[in-house]
C-alpha cells in the first residue's frame, strides 16, 4: 500500500526536479548569450576549458552535474565579467 502512494508523490518530485534544471540551465543560456552574444557564447560553452571545472567545458562540466550557476561564476571570474552584470541585462 505504501508505494502505490509513493509512486506518484516520487513522479511529481523527479517532474519538479527536472523542471528546475531546466529553468537553471535555460536561465544559464540566457545569461551566457546576453552578456557573449548567441555565436561566442556557444563556443565559449562548448570550446573553453576550465582548470576550476575539472578540466572540463562549461557544457562538460553541465552534463557532468555541476551547477549552472557554479559554471557561470566561473566563466564570469575567468572573464572578468563585472559584477553589474553577472545577474543579467535589466
Amino acid at each position: 500500500m505504501l508505494r502505490r502512494a509513493v509512486g506518484p508523490a516520487l513522479r511529481r518530485v523527479r517532474r519538479a526536479v527536472t523542471t528546475l534544471d531546466r529553468v537553471r540551465l535555460s536561465h544559464f543560456r540566457s545569461l551566457l548569450h546576453d552578456e557573449f552574444g548567441e555565436a561566442r557564447g556557444s563556443s565559449l560553452a562548448r570550446d573553453h576549458v576550465f582548470a576550476e571545472l575539472g578540466g572540463r567545458s562549461a557544457e562538460q562540466a553541465i552534463e557532468a552535474g555541476i551547477d549552472p550557476k557554479r559554471v557561470w561564476d566561473v566563466i564570469c571570474t575567468a572573464y572578468d565579467v563585472p559584477a553589474d552584470r553577472r545577474l543579467g541585462r535589466d
